[in-house]
This record gives C-alpha cells, structure tokens and sequence, in this order.
C-alpha cells in the first residue's frame, strides 16, 4: 500500500481533534509560540514566586541600576555557581554622574527556593518562597531598576498579569459578543442582517486608536484602579468584537440550511438555541483561531492606552504603564534598561501570532 492511501487510512480512524492536534505539531512556528505562551502565562500566574523582589518596595539608593551580569566563572577563570558580584557607587569627576563599578571582592552566589519578602497565595496562605535571590544585603538586578529603585524584572512579570489578563479576558468578552451577534446577523439575514451589519461597519468607520482613546478618556478619573481596569477591559473588547462578528456571520451563511439545522428546528427547537447550540459550536475551531490573533491586538492597544496615560494607571503596573517612563529620550539614552518592556511585548505578540497562524492552517485538516 503506498504511503498516501496509508495516511488516508491513519486519517480516517481519527477525530476531528486529533487531525488539527496531528497537523498543528507539523507547524514549528506555532509550536514554538505556544510554548513561548505556555511560559509566559505560567510566570504572570505565579508572579510572586518568580518575582525577587516586592514590586512595590522603592529603594531610592539604588535609583536606575544597571543590569547586573551573571558570571559563571570566577577571577581565576574557573567554572563555578551562577554568581553576581556586589555593586559599589562612584560619581563620575566629569559629568559628577553617579555610576555603579563591580565590587570583584564581594561574590554573591544566585540561590534557587530562597526566603525573602512575604506574599500570599490566592489569599490561602502566606509565605516567603521564591524561585531565585541572594543571601540578605546583597542584591541582584539582573534587569536593572527604575527611577526610584524597583526591580524593574520584578515589575515587568506582575505587570504580564495585567497585559496578558487584558489580552485574555478582553478577548473573550470580545468573541462571546462577536459570536453572538455574528450568529444572529448570519441566521436571520434579511433587515436583521442589514441592522447589524451597517452598525459593525459604523463602529468599523472610526479609527481604533482614537476610538479607544476616547472611550477610556471618559472612564471617570475618581474610579479605583481596579475599576480603571474593569474599564479599560470593556473599551478594548467593544471595539475588536466588530470583526469576529464578521467573519462569524459568512460561516452562519453558509451553515444555516444544513441539514443539522433543518433537522433541529423540525424538532421544534426556537431559533436562539439553534444558534447557540449547534450553529456556534460548528464555528468553534474559526473562533478559537481568531482569538489567538485578537489578544495580541488587545496587548498592543493596552500598551499603547497606558502609555499615552489613559489605560492603567498606578499603583497597578502593565508593560504600557512601564513604558510610559522611557518618553524622555535622555533618559532611554542613560539607562536604556527601562525599554525592555517593549521586548517582552515584542516576543508576545509574536509568540501569539505564530500559535494563531499554527491553529489557523490547523483548522482545517482536510486541506
């Protein structure tokens, strides 16, 4: 038997998920960027213990500290333990500058499951765990710090917990609308269809950047920071749902006079369920693709909300809110560590962009 027709065979004896599993695996890209997904996801959920230092704790001695480098050999150029040597600060007799010179007397070995500053996990228990530090009185910035000494890598992985949940929540909130309104627009065609369409494409009509802008610009200034949130969430998906329910309504065009369709309604189901629960989960594998490529869109307009200051405002911290302190350009020029959070947002988006174009050629396994 020839290796087509035994492919043909193994294609048959599986499911619909195992087809798109089998040829998702094939795409490396989309591999790569679920795994790039997996991790970043699992380090914003267990910020705390992956944090080394309290997010919020400023340390005005150690305002804008560079990266400390890892060594791995020490001064007589033998292997040993990960280590950061200690940081003492000078001025610069010029530019009277403060800088920071390696102390090569002090060695500070990086230590795994260490105890430092407390937190509590999902309000159970508190503890002191983390995954990396050194010993007390020393430190280890491996990112450097801010302007008034915060671990800048600690900020950047509490502040994955806002961009990414954005992305996430905002995404769905967005599909669950565009999926709605998209089934109802497909289904009923006719003057529902026309209503519905002409309002996506009134929505459509506005520039998303300024839309968005406008819209947060009306969150009340006096709200919480966590109801900023909220807000920020609400105008962000408002504004994406519009093209999920497009592409929603042409697979309700061509889905609607199936014979599944037929059948269910002969069997006196009303329309709403008929949407919902047979018309919409044959959209599914569609959806999921579009999600995967809306989030990125979402984490980008955060930041980009943030930073122009009207997404998420402080003491909560996203990667925009980090990047609104890199707009002098003096001070990107002196500590150009404070721009590595556009690096984090750079690797998302791509990592989600090459996992929705995985599932997106994965979608269809007959093709």
């Amino acid at each position: 038997m020839s290796s087509n027709g035994q492919e043909e065979r193994q294609k048959k004896s599986l499911s619909q998920g195992q087809l798109i599993w089998r040829r998702f695996k094939r795409h490396k890209l989309g591999m790569i960027g679920t795994v790039v997904v997996i991790i970043l996801a699992t380090i914003s959920i267990g910020a705390p213990f992956f944090s080394p230092y309290d997010y919020t704790e400023p340390d005005f001695g150690q305002a804008y500290t560079p990266p400390q480098r890892v060594r791995i050999r020490d001064a007589e150029g033998n292997f040993t333990r990960p280590f950061v040597y200690g940081l003492t600060q000078e001025y610069d007799e010029v530019t009277w500058e403060r800088v920071y010179v390696e102390d090569k007397d002090e060695k500070y070995p990086i230590r795994f499951f260490t105890r430092s500053w407390e937190y509590s996990v999902l309000g159970l228990f508190d503890t002191d765990l983390h995954f990396f530090g050194v010993d007390e009185g020393a430190t280890i910035y491996l990112v450097g710090t801010d302007h008034i000494g915060r671990d800048l890598l600690s900020r950047i992985i509490y502040g994955s917990r806002v961009s990414l949940f954005i992305g996430g929540v905002g995404a769905l909130f967005s599909a669950t609308l565009g999926s709605f309104m998209g089934g109802v627009s497909g289904y009923f065609s006719g003057k529902v269809d026309m209503v519905v369409q002409r309002f996506v494409e009134l929505l459509q009509l506005f520039p998303q950047l300024p839309l968005m802008m406008a819209l947060s610009a009306a969150i009340p200034t006096t709200w919480p920071p966590l109801g900023v949130f909220i807000g920020v969430v609400f105008v962000l998906a408002l504004v994406q749902w519009t093209w999920l329910a497009r592409e929603v309504r042409g697979k309700v065009l061509s889905y609607r006079e199936e014979d599944f369709v037929l059948a269910t309604k002969t069997a006196g189901a009303n329309d709403l369920y008929v949407i919902v629960f047979h018309i919409i989960p044959n959209c599914l594998s569609h959806i999921i693709v579009v999600l995967t490529l809306t989030i990125p869109n979402l984490i980008l307009a955060e930041s980009a909300l943030s930073f122009l200051g009207l997404g998420i405002q402080p003491p909560m911290v996203s990667w925009g809110v980090l990047l609104s302190n890199a707009t002098n350009l003096q001070t990107v020029g002196e500590n150009p560590w404070i721009m590595l959070p556009g690096v984090f947002i750079l690797v998302t988006i791509l990592a989600l962009n090459f996992m929705g174009d995985g599932l997106r050629d994965a979608a269809d396994p007959y093709s």
